[in-house]
């Protein structure tokens, strides 16, 4: 059975012979794999299990272990909807349904058309605007679930 291959960008290549032998590297490799294909493609994990030298799981342990890091592709445009203890008790809740709602997804699943995906997370540091919305680096704070559908209307323009 033939070992499906990935392309590794020569940063990538570089970035994991530069870390290949030093103490905690298996997190920073990751963190640089899902920072080059916004997810960690599990050819990507087998290569390094390969060049790394360690049983691919433990690489899932790592990938399993942090909410962090995407075993899937994630939407062109990541929703992350904080569950921190402030946004959760200010309508964390109420926002991902609602944005579960109008994308027409549950859980981490992607729209049809590749534009969305949804993420509850733990906490974005913006307790002060509970609850937070984010869609990439941008940050929507102290919102109410009418205001939703404006914040999805302007990526989907976007594409």
């Amino acid at each position: 059975m033939a070992v499906a291959q990935i392309e590794f960008s020569k940063e990538l290549e570089s970035f994991v012979q530069e870390w290949k032998g030093k103490p905690g590297n298996l997190i920073m490799i990751l963190h640089r794999v899902q920072q080059e294909f916004t997810y960690v493609p599990r050819e990507a994990a087998e290569r390094l299990a390969r060049d790394l030298e360690i049983p691919l799981a433990k690489i899932y342990g790592v990938i399993t272990f942090y909410h962090y890091f995407k075993t899937t592709k994630p939407g062109k445009h990541r929703i992350a909807i904080c569950m921190g203890t402030a946004c959760y008790l200010k309508g964390g809740q109420e926002l991902i349904q609602e944005t579960e709602h109008i994308l027409g997804v549950k859980g981490s699943e992607v729209t049809p058309d590749g534009l969305f995906s949804i993420d509850a997370v733990r906490c974005v540091g913006c307790c002060g605007l509970a609850p937070v919305l984010m869609v990439g680096d941008d940050v929507y704070g102290k919102l109410t679930t009418d205001q939703v559908a404006g914040i999805i209307a302007k990526y989907k323009a976007i594409g």
